[in-house]
């Protein structure tokens, strides 16, 4: 991919998102993975959200939030990507007390939501390393934090002891297979021309909720019973389970 394209790529996301009119409208927003080495391996900072905020309240998320008007460059007014970076760094401070540096930040993913979702918001993923220093949450929107590793953190939710979001879930799982920082930001920067974007389309298996993205079979029609290739998360009370061929 050239320049031209990555960087128009990276500046837009109405381009790659299904428009519909019915739909409420995107927003953009941002969130950061913070990352750091422990004894057990790699760990990455994960927060847990107030009960009573009407946006995917109780969960356990990453830093984040939606990109302010201040965000934006002077210079460049419609540059979302630019926004989105200063977005990250923002949150890591207001939410984790957390000073990172835009350099830092390596672009990870890029999530758009269903159109059936009320509050929809197109979200840079970033990895970053953890800086020096001591998370402190201010106890309201955010109750409490922990630094696990992301196959302890899957493991939790399997038990059913924290809830999260399917984008928190599949990086978690990508995350697991990185042994330490310097490894997965290698492999973050490996894949910076051809970075992954998914457009969330919902079907149901039964009464079962199934997440579909680009590539499978069910994609288009929204079938989850459609044969061929798969590349889904089916959302089972007992256990997600991610499908990909």
């Amino acid at each position: 991919m050239s320049d031209e394209k990555n960087s128009s790529k990276r500046h837009r996301f109405s381009d790659w998102a299904g428009q519909d009119d019915n739909a409420p409208e995107l927003v953009a927003a941002a969130t950061v993975v913070l990352l750091r080495d422990a004894p057990g391996g790699l760990e990455t900072l994960m927060m847990r959200r107030s009960s009573k905020l009407s946006f995917v309240g109780g969960m356990w998320v990453f830093p984040g939030g939606r990109v302010d008007d201040d965000d934006y460059p002077a210079d460049r007014p419609d540059d979302i990507y630019a926004a989105s970076l200063t977005a990250a760094v923002r949150e890591a401070a207001e939410e984790a007390d957390l000073a990172i540096a835009i350099d830092d930040l390596v672009p990870y993913s890029h999530w758009v939501p269903p159109t059936t979702i009320n509050k929809r918001f197109a979200t840079w993923f970033f990895l970053a390393p953890a800086p020096a220093g001591s998370v402190t949450v201010d106890g309201g929107e955010i109750k409490e934090h922990a630094w696990w590793r992301p196959a302890d953190t899957l493991a939790r939710h399997q038990a059913g002891e924290v809830e999260m979001v399917p984008p928190t879930f599949i990086t978690l799982m990508e995350l697991a297979e990185h042994p330490t920082v310097d490894h997965a930001l290698a492999a973050a920067h490996s894949r910076a021309d051809d970075i992954p974007h998914y457009e969330t389309h919902i079907a149901l298996d039964g009464k079962v909720p199934v997440s579909l993205w680009h590539g499978d079979a069910g994609y288009d029609t929204h079938d989850a019973g459609a044969p061929g290739p798969r590349h889904r998360l089916t959302l089972h009370e007992g256990g997600w389970r991610f499908e990909r061929t």
